[in-house]
């Protein structure tokens, strides 16, 4: 399957969607399932991934939703409280929901840099572990060593880096990224999305060339089996159009085999997210 691994749906709401500041008007309004399938369909993509965008359980609530009702969102990565006592029976609760296929914190915003690694976070993630739950890593470049301090504590559950780790494509630099992605990268149970770039890059002026320094800095640390292509609509739209982004990443795989494109536009994001176990309770 074709799979774009990482998109977003929402409802726009102005207290909540704050982060949505007043650069960023082309996307202060709601985006649906409607909008995006025929961007699926025109770039012969056979589903999605939805990711969450606010850190709350009725968020979770309101993709699952989505996602019973339209047969081409094939899993969702929800919110729950990682740092709850009460995380186990919350996970209990969403046992029963076979499409929901893991979890993500907003970690980047977080004033503690390294939150991922305080002892309630942690038992979150074992929570998670214990019942075959994805976790993304959603970080700036700065948490990249906490990330690995974390993947390494947990070698049984699976990660996956949302958005390269947001490198400064905007100035062209990579150095300290670098070191960190690749040490990152050693975890054998971590993957890395090919996705978020353009709004890394110069919104107005970017290049497809800005971005290969990256991508082969991941594809040569993660390889052709742990890369994940995802576009990040809508976010995607504050820099390029759903079918730009995806002929840079397209553009830029084609140096690989068929059966390595294969891998990272859609069956590494299956196997990663079980989207095969589609319609399973018991699968995860």
């Amino acid at each position: 399957m074709r799979i774009d691994a990482h998109q977003h749906f929402w409802k726009f709401d102005p207290v909540r969607d704050s982060w949505i500041n007043d650069d960023m008007s082309v996307i202060r309004r709601d985006f649906l399932p409607e909008d995006l399938e025929p961007l699926l369909h025109a770039s012969r993509m056979d589903g999605c991934v939805a990711v969450q965008a606010d850190q709350s359980e009725a968020e979770t609530r309101f993709l699952l939703e989505l996602a019973e009702q339209h047969r081409f969102i094939k899993g969702v990565v929800g919110w729950i409280d990682l740092q709850s006592s009460g995380i186990e029976e919350r996970l209990d609760h969403y046992s029963s929901f076979p499409l929901l296929k893991g979890f993500r914190h907003i970690l980047q915003g977080e004033a503690q840099r390294d939150l991922m690694l305080s002892p309630a976070f942690t038992s979150g993630i074992a929570a998670l572990q214990a019942r075959g739950y994805t976790y993304d890593i959603l970080i700036y470049p700065d948490q990249l060593r906490y990330a690995g301090t974390l993947a390494a504590q947990f070698p049984g559950q699976a990660f996956v880096v949302d958005h390269l780790a947001k490198p400064k494509i905007k100035s062209g630099e990579t150095r300290g990224w670098k070191v960190d992605i690749e040490a990152l990268a050693a975890m054998p149970n971590v993957c890395c999305k090919l996705s978020g770039f353009v709004t890394e890059a110069d919104w107005k002026d970017w290049k497809e060339e800005d971005f290969e320094p990256y991508f082969d800095i991941v594809l040569n640390a993660f390889g052709p089996d742990r890369v994940l292509f995802g576009t990040d609509w809508p976010v995607c739209l504050l820099a390029a159009g759903y079918e730009r982004v995806l002929h840079v990443v397209e553009r830029f795989v084609d140096r690989l085999s068929e059966t390595e494109r294969a891998a990272i536009m859609g069956g590494n994001a299956t196997r990663f997210y079980k989207l095969e176990d589609y319609g399973s309770a018991t699968n995860r």
